[in-house]
């Protein structure tokens, strides 16, 4: 089967998307398959591990360049570059199907309009990633790439998600009728690299000063790091008057510019940011850590779940997550914080700070889950979808 995948962005842009891109293609190629992607993150072709990979970036200066600058009509051209690399692609050697994230929908010109079937694989919506708009432009900025995905999504062939949970919001917020259409339910996997590396980390010594967290992601609402940085503020306090041991929070993917202006200088004094860091430098911090904090509000899949957990750090994640519910409440590989408040954060991390033995435990659970998601099943699982797929798309 010859397979075309749509992707913002590939390794090694160390983004999510562009990591779930590689596993994917990737995972495809070892099920047999041949796998062609398109990203707009660069120009040329190249192969890599099997993978053939073309560049679509949209030239400065050009006028699809010009037509991002709108609001609203500025999301049509990335589909239009993609659109015009895909059928360039297929009339030299045809395609059997599609994929695309739902993200601000790349696919939304091939949708239900390309002579092969499109198969959209959700990760998190565009409305659940973005700050509130607050000027008019935003809003219909907003609603326009709300309403390409929603188009993306009814005319896709077949739909993935990657919970059962997240596929049951994907189809509320897409309004789609429940058994339309195939929708699996298909969890993304881990590299063999970043599991090699991960198996090989030991430990950090407990009687290691300070006892260290590591975040991995933006500084945005969804990511809860607004309740980071109000747990830090009450746990800082603690410190200052002996109540919890000293700690440091490692932040990869934010810039010290982005830490709040109000924050304190107490707060500031445990707070690392590493800005945008390498895959090594990230293995180191996932190494260094004593445990992981992921306090997201929502996350389609989580892959910091379960990437902390092959490292088998203990997990500090919140409740409000339907994820991080079935990643590390179920396997008790972490502590959960009962809601995103400061204060229930602050909870959930000091006996991570105070107990050796608590971090120990947890550590022994996270390791027992470890290793749940691999290529293998994701490659065999995603092309059994794209056989239902073709044939939904032959039925009509």
């Amino acid at each position: 089967m010859r397979t075309a995948l749509l992707t913002w962005d590939y390794p090694p842009a160390p983004s999510g998307l562009s990591t779930a891109a590689r596993e994917i293609a990737e995972s495809l190629v070892e099920a047999g398959a041949d796998a062609t992607v398109f990203t707009l993150d660069r120009t040329g072709r190249e192969t890599r591990n099997g993978v053939t990979i073309i560049g679509c970036a949209i030239p400065d200066g050009s006028s699809l360049a010009r037509l991002r600058l709108y609001g609203g009509i500025g999301h049509w051209a990335a589909p239009i570059a993609f659109r015009r690399a895909v059928l360039l692609e297929h009339g030299r050697n045809s395609f059997d199907v599609l994929e695309a994230t739902n993200w601000y929908a790349p696919a939304s010109l091939l949708a239900g309009r390309a002579p092969f079937p499109t198969v959209t694989r959700n990760s998190t919506p565009a409305a659940f990633s973005r700050d509130p708009a607050k000027t008019a432009r935003d809003r219909f900025d907003a609603w326009a790439a709300d309403r390409l995905e929603r188009q993306q999504a009814r005319r896709s062939a077949a739909l993935i998600s990657n919970t059962e949970d997240h596929g049951r919001r994907i189809t509320e917020e897409y309004g789609l009728k429940d058994g339309a259409k195939p929708h699996a339910v298909i969890g993304l996997s881990l590299s063999p690299e970043m599991l090699a590396r991960a198996s090989g980390a030991t430990y950090p010594a407990q009687d290691t000063a300070p006892v260290r967290l590591l975040f991995v992601g933006r500084a945005e609402h969804r990511k809860g790091f607004d309740t980071i940085m109000e747990a830090v503020a009450i746990l800082a306090a603690e410190h200052a008057q002996g109540g919890v041991p000293n700690f440091a929070i490692d932040l990869a993917g934010v810039p010290a510019q982005d830490l709040p202006q109000g924050l304190s200088d107490a707060a500031r004094q445990h707070l690392n940011p590493l800005g945008r860091i390498s895959d090594e430098a990230l293995a180191h911090a996932y190494a260094a850590a004593h445990a992981i904090l992921a306090p997201s509000r929502y996350e389609s899949f989580g892959l910091v779940y379960q990437e902390g957990i092959a490292y088998g750090r203990p997990m500090i994640a919140s409740n409000e997550d339907a994820s991080a519910r079935e990643f590390v409440g179920k396997t008790g590989a972490g502590r959960m914080a009962a809601s995103n408040t400061g204060a229930a954060l602050a909870e959930a991390i000091r006996p991570i700070l105070q107990d050796a033995g608590m971090r120990e435990a947890l550590r022994a659970k996270a390791l027992e889950a470890a290793g749940r998601f691999n290529r293998a099943t994701l490659g065999q699982e995603t092309l059994a979808l794209y056989e239902e797929a073709l044939k939904a798309a032959q039925s009509r």
